[in-house]
């Protein structure tokens, strides 16, 4: 292992973990966000079978993700945490309700199944949101002395972390409908095609907003983008501008093949826009692991330590992937409201 940049190598390995979970388990999440305004109870079934296969395999990625900041920045892990902990409560507990509910919706009696269709709904909402209040306050910046967190109990609560948690909610809905577009046929795509081109203007507008807002949160994060008000340092600007000019190629691309009759380009293309304003966090909070006050770098466990966790990742890696991709595989196509968990 020597040569090799660790903290480097699994600073990158954490932000693929992220964005997998952000495009893997956030149009399941979306689905159950738009779940009671389905046209029918019968397309409410057609969207659970959509992802009852694939739903608990995508939070393997929430897992790596937690347990690879835990094991390979423990400094990082032991200042975000504090800062965070409310919000993750929160996004825990709706999980743990939207993963009962779609064990039990099958098999409930017809009230029972409205306690659950809410709990879906709701375990998605809270834990979509919630996942926007960390990501906001991470980026905004998590108050240190000393390498520990010393700010207050509600410091993850600001507007920008609301409007983070906002457009986040409106990313996975623009998730979810666009795999609904793959996965249903009928009154449902149209209705899944109408809702993919809202969402997609939603999420345009608030991906604007996030992104004029972070450069004003803290010099170091204006400074990654050369934004130093009222000066624009033009060598670090101009590397960054193919990102909103492929926003904007994303946006249409999505509007066009869900008006135009597409079946995959337009969930492919929201996963493209999700992956390009990741990237345009990572560059405003880049090299901070802990924004904007402890870098990866400085949080980075023992060598030893990193290289024997990175030998494992290699390992399991590949192993993810590929059952990942073999249920995608077995599971494509469209689905019918009776092909489920209660057969």
């Amino acid at each position: 292992m020597d040569g090799l940049n660790l903290p480097f190598i699994w600073a990158g390995l954490l932000a693929v973990a992220v964005f997998m979970y952000l495009i893997l388990d956030g149009f399941d999440l979306g689905l159950g966000i738009l779940f009671p305004f389905a046209p029918t109870d019968l397309d409410r079934d057609v969207m659970m079978n959509s992802v009852a296969p694939v739903w608990d395999g995508n939070e393997t990625w929430l897992v790596l993700g937690g347990g690879g900041l835990f094991a390979a920045f423990p400094k990082a892990y032991a200042a975000l945490m504090p800062a965070v902990y409310m919000p993750i409560g929160f996004m825990l507990t709706a999980l743990i309700f939207r993963g009962v509910a779609f064990e039990f919706r099958f098999k409930a009696s017809p009230y029972g199944r409205k306690i659950w269709d809410q709990a879906f709904h709701w375990g998605s909402v809270i834990a979509t949101f919630s996942q926007g209040l960390v990501l906001g306050a991470i980026v905004q910046g998590i108050t240190l002395e000393d390498g520990r967190f010393a700010g207050g109990m509600f410091d993850w609560l600001t507007p920008f972390s609301f409007v983070v948690g906002c457009s986040l909610v409106w990313g996975y809905v623009l998730l979810g409908s666009t795999w609904l577009v793959i996965k249903s046929e009928g009154d449902l795509l149209a209705w899944s095609r109408r809702v993919g081109v809202m969402a997609a203007g939603v999420v345009l507008l608030m991906m604007a907003i996030v992104s004029f807002w972070v450069p004003a949160l803290d010099a170091a994060a204006a400074d990654q983008w050369g934004l130093r008000y009222p000066e624009v340092d033009w060598s670090k600007l101009l590397p960054l501008t193919p990102i909103p000019v492929l926003v904007g190629i994303s946006f249409v691309q999505i509007v066009r093949g869900l008006r135009g009759g597409a079946t995959y380009s337009p969930h492919i293309w929201a996963m493209v826009l999700f992956l390009l304003g990741f990237i345009g966090l990572l560059v405003g909070i880049y090299p901070y692991l802990v924004p904007y006050d402890l870098t990866f770098t400085q949080a980075a466990a023992a060598p030893n330590s990193q290289g024997l966790l990175l030998v494992g990742a290699l390992v399991m890696l590949p192993i993810i992937l590929a059952y990942t991709g073999y249920v995608y595989w077995v599971f494509r196509g469209k689905v019918a409201a009776d092909a489920g968990y209660h057969h």
